[in-house]
Protein backbone atom coordinates (compact mmCIF):
# COMPACT_ATOMS: atom_id res chain seq x y z
CA UNK A 1 0.00 0.00 0.00
CA UNK A 2 1.13 3.50 -0.74
CA UNK A 3 2.73 5.16 2.12
CA UNK A 4 3.92 2.23 3.95
CA UNK A 5 8.00 1.97 5.07
CA UNK A 6 10.01 1.36 1.96
CA UNK A 7 7.16 2.34 -0.71
CA UNK A 8 6.73 5.97 -1.86
CA UNK A 9 3.78 7.93 -0.85
CA UNK A 10 1.19 9.17 -3.55
CA UNK A 11 2.59 12.84 -4.04
CA UNK A 12 1.54 16.49 -4.98
CA UNK A 13 4.00 17.24 -8.16
CA UNK A 14 3.71 20.89 -9.27
CA UNK A 15 5.15 22.17 -12.53
CA UNK A 16 5.27 25.44 -14.06
CA UNK A 17 3.82 26.36 -17.31
CA UNK A 18 3.87 28.98 -19.73
CA UNK A 19 4.36 29.87 -23.45
CA UNK A 20 7.77 28.54 -23.90
CA UNK A 21 9.13 25.24 -25.13
CA UNK A 22 11.21 25.04 -22.73
CA UNK A 23 7.98 24.75 -19.93
CA UNK A 24 6.56 22.14 -22.05
CA UNK A 25 10.13 19.95 -22.55
CA UNK A 26 9.90 19.69 -18.42
CA UNK A 27 6.60 18.55 -18.49
CA UNK A 28 7.02 16.56 -21.21
CA UNK A 29 10.27 15.29 -19.54
CA UNK A 30 8.21 15.04 -15.62
CA UNK A 31 5.58 12.90 -17.35
CA UNK A 32 8.08 10.31 -18.30
CA UNK A 33 10.73 10.38 -15.34
CA UNK A 34 9.19 11.73 -12.51
CA UNK A 35 5.45 10.31 -12.26
CA UNK A 36 4.77 7.11 -10.58
CA UNK A 37 3.18 4.23 -12.25
CA UNK A 38 0.36 1.10 -11.08
CA UNK A 39 -0.71 1.93 -7.56
CA UNK A 40 0.34 4.92 -7.07
CA UNK A 41 -1.76 8.54 -7.63
CA UNK A 42 0.70 11.29 -7.99
CA UNK A 43 -1.41 14.62 -8.57
CA UNK A 44 0.27 16.99 -11.19
CA UNK A 45 -0.89 20.63 -10.78
CA UNK A 46 -0.05 22.13 -13.73
CA UNK A 47 0.41 26.31 -12.45
CA UNK A 48 0.40 29.34 -14.84
CA UNK A 49 1.32 32.17 -13.47
CA UNK A 50 -0.04 35.27 -15.40
CA UNK A 51 2.57 38.85 -14.82
CA UNK A 52 1.76 41.79 -13.43
CA UNK A 53 0.24 43.96 -15.70
CA UNK A 54 2.93 46.64 -17.24
CA UNK A 55 2.37 49.81 -15.73
CA UNK A 56 0.92 51.71 -18.99
CA UNK A 57 1.33 55.61 -18.69
CA UNK A 58 -1.86 57.69 -19.02
CA UNK A 59 -0.74 59.01 -22.51
CA UNK A 60 0.22 57.23 -25.45
CA UNK A 61 3.54 58.87 -27.40
CA UNK A 62 0.53 60.75 -29.17
CA UNK A 63 -0.82 62.16 -26.25
CA UNK A 64 -3.87 59.81 -26.47
CA UNK A 65 -5.02 58.72 -22.96
CA UNK A 66 -4.65 54.50 -22.56
CA UNK A 67 -8.72 54.10 -22.38
CA UNK A 68 -10.50 51.06 -20.08
CA UNK A 69 -11.28 49.17 -23.29
CA UNK A 70 -7.50 49.14 -23.76
CA UNK A 71 -6.88 47.98 -20.20
CA UNK A 72 -10.15 45.57 -20.54
CA UNK A 73 -8.45 43.97 -23.76
CA UNK A 74 -4.77 43.72 -22.34
CA UNK A 75 -6.67 41.16 -19.37
CA UNK A 76 -8.45 39.39 -21.60
CA UNK A 77 -5.43 38.30 -23.95
CA UNK A 78 -3.54 37.41 -20.53
CA UNK A 79 -6.59 35.71 -19.28
CA UNK A 80 -6.91 33.71 -23.24
CA UNK A 81 -3.27 33.06 -23.05
CA UNK A 82 -2.87 30.86 -20.10
CA UNK A 83 -6.30 29.22 -21.02
CA UNK A 84 -4.57 28.24 -23.74
CA UNK A 85 -1.34 27.17 -22.33
CA UNK A 86 -2.99 25.17 -19.43
CA UNK A 87 -5.00 23.20 -21.74
CA UNK A 88 -1.71 22.36 -24.39
CA UNK A 89 -0.71 21.38 -20.64
CA UNK A 90 -3.23 18.93 -19.79
CA UNK A 91 -3.79 17.84 -23.42
CA UNK A 92 0.03 16.39 -23.00
CA UNK A 93 -0.86 14.85 -19.73
CA UNK A 94 -3.73 12.92 -21.29
CA UNK A 95 -1.63 11.53 -24.23
CA UNK A 96 1.60 10.89 -22.17
CA UNK A 97 0.19 9.73 -19.06
CA UNK A 98 -3.38 8.88 -19.35
CA UNK A 99 -4.33 8.29 -15.44
CA UNK A 100 -2.54 11.12 -13.73
CA UNK A 101 -4.65 13.45 -11.91
CA UNK A 102 -4.51 16.87 -13.07
CA UNK A 103 -5.30 19.91 -11.74
CA UNK A 104 -4.94 23.51 -13.01
CA UNK A 105 -3.73 26.81 -11.57
CA UNK A 106 -3.92 30.16 -12.87
CA UNK A 107 -2.64 32.92 -10.28
CA UNK A 108 -1.47 36.37 -10.82
CA UNK A 109 1.97 37.76 -9.73
CA UNK A 110 5.75 37.61 -10.04
CA UNK A 111 6.39 34.04 -11.47
CA UNK A 112 9.02 33.71 -8.93
CA UNK A 113 6.70 34.61 -6.47
CA UNK A 114 3.79 32.38 -7.42
CA UNK A 115 5.54 29.74 -7.77
CA UNK A 116 7.18 29.82 -4.60
CA UNK A 117 3.63 30.45 -2.54
CA UNK A 118 1.60 27.97 -4.23
CA UNK A 119 4.32 25.22 -3.45
CA UNK A 120 3.95 26.11 0.02
CA UNK A 121 0.42 26.83 -0.02
CA UNK A 122 -0.63 23.29 -1.72
CA UNK A 123 2.14 21.37 0.52
CA UNK A 124 3.69 19.68 -3.04
CA UNK A 125 6.29 17.02 -2.90
CA UNK A 126 8.37 18.50 -5.90
CA UNK A 127 8.54 21.34 -8.32
CA UNK A 128 9.23 20.64 -11.75
CA UNK A 129 9.94 23.70 -14.03
CA UNK A 130 11.89 24.48 -17.58
CA UNK A 131 14.95 26.75 -18.19
CA UNK A 132 14.89 28.76 -20.56
CA UNK A 133 19.31 28.81 -20.63
CA UNK A 134 19.74 32.66 -20.31
CA UNK A 135 23.36 33.71 -20.67
CA UNK A 136 24.48 35.73 -17.78
CA UNK A 137 23.79 38.79 -18.85
CA UNK A 138 20.32 38.44 -19.69
CA UNK A 139 19.76 36.45 -16.43
CA UNK A 140 21.60 39.29 -14.49
CA UNK A 141 18.77 42.20 -15.78
CA UNK A 142 15.97 39.26 -16.12
CA UNK A 143 16.96 37.17 -13.02
CA UNK A 144 16.08 33.52 -13.24
CA UNK A 145 13.11 32.02 -12.04
CA UNK A 146 14.14 28.29 -11.54
CA UNK A 147 17.24 30.12 -9.49
CA UNK A 148 15.07 32.15 -7.55
CA UNK A 149 12.92 28.76 -6.75
CA UNK A 150 15.98 26.87 -5.93
CA UNK A 151 16.71 29.36 -3.63
CA UNK A 152 13.23 29.69 -2.01
CA UNK A 153 10.97 26.95 -2.25
CA UNK A 154 11.52 24.36 0.81
CA UNK A 155 10.92 20.86 -0.85
CA UNK A 156 13.03 19.54 -4.10
CA UNK A 157 13.32 21.64 -6.90
CA UNK A 158 14.08 19.92 -10.62
CA UNK A 159 15.33 22.12 -13.37
CA UNK A 160 14.53 20.68 -16.60
CA UNK A 161 17.12 22.02 -19.29
CA UNK A 162 16.23 21.55 -22.87
CA UNK A 163 18.58 19.70 -24.66
CA UNK A 164 20.32 21.36 -27.89
CA UNK A 165 20.15 20.43 -31.01
CA UNK A 166 23.93 19.67 -31.12
CA UNK A 167 23.80 17.72 -27.77
CA UNK A 168 23.02 14.91 -29.76
CA UNK A 169 25.44 14.58 -32.15
CA UNK A 170 27.73 11.68 -31.79
CA UNK A 171 31.55 12.79 -30.92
Amino acid sequence: MAGEVGLPKDRKILVAVDESEESMHALSWCLENVLFCGDYKDTLILLYAIPPRAVYPTLDNTGHVFSSDFLAMMLKYNKDAADFVVQKAKRMCKEQARDVKVETRIEHGDPRDVICEMAEKLHVDVVVMGSHGYGLIKRAFLGSVSNHCVQNVKCPVLVVKRPRPDDYRSK
